[in-house]
């Protein structure tokens, strides 16, 4: 039976991509010296994150949590500004995700976010869901005086030039991923992929769209074009792990 990947739009993710990534940015924000602290992070270490569905999933929620880290001041900004923040029914452990539901609040332009059909709801996350919600008019207002304060056409005027170049870069470079050999052959991978349309060329200077190589160095990677990324991680090799992700 194939299996399929979580589908990633425009309209939200799935409660327990919130949460994971809520955790992953617990232990990553920026700590401020005690005499800047707005915005307090309590100390919720000791929560498990929940299992991850596939291996999108994985790489959305940890995609998630860098967006909100990138943008922290500016997320931190717009609560204080929008008096958002603080709330007293909202306690300090919480605050993670409240950054991290709010950059994609206003990532989906402040529109209301969809309920997937089987996914397993989180109390944590709809409490706060339908908090930012009630703010939305508050908390888009906030982002519109932040960007006329500091002359920015949108948010990613707000991140550092050197970050921005280290993206610039990154994704221009090819896209390396392992064959999992403990599940599958690359024998079995590469009939795969061909019968996907793809095509195996000799190396990275042949590259088109829908083509690929075999690393010279590692035979158990494989180097894919920058532009194919999306389709890649989509392909059902990537929600059974037979492909990993470099």
């Amino acid at each position: 039976e194939k299996r399929t990947v979580t589908q990633i739009e425009k309209n939200g993710y799935p409660d327990s991509i919130y949460i994971n990534a809520a955790k992953i940015f617990q232990g990553i924000h920026t700590e401020k010296s005690k005499d800047k602290i707005q915005v307090r992070y309590g100390d919720n270490s000791e929560s498990p994150m929940m299992a991850f569905k596939d291996e999108l999933s994985r790489r959305v929620s940890y995609e998630l949590a860098f967006s909100a880290l990138k943008y922290q001041d500016l997320l931190e900004e717009i609560l204080l500004d929008s008096r958002a923040y603080p709330c007293y029914s909202i306690p300090d452990e919480l605050t993670s995700l409240l950054v991290v539901m709010l950059y994609d609040l206003q990532d989906r332009e402040f529109q209301k976010r969809k309920i997937f059909g089987e996914e397993e709801l989180v109390a944590e996350v709809q409490e706060i869901g339908h908090y930012l919600y009630s703010y939305r008019t508050k908390l888009a207002a906030a982002l519109a005086r932040c960007r006329i304060k500091y002359d920015a056409l949108s948010i990613e005027y707000f991140v550092p030039e050197t970050i921005w170049k280290q993206e610039q870069r990154a994704s221009a470079l090819p896209v390396c991923v392992w064959v999992n050999t403990f599940k599958i052959s690359l024998e079995d991978v590469i009939r795969d992929l061909e019968m996907k349309g793809l095509t195996k060329v000799e190396s990275v200077s042949d590259f088109d769209r829908y083509t690929y190589a075999v690393d010279q160095h590692c035979h158990d990677v494989l180097v894919f074009p920058s532009s194919f990324r999306e389709e890649l991680l989509n392909l059902d090799l990537f929600a059974d792990c037979k492909l990993l992700l470099q």
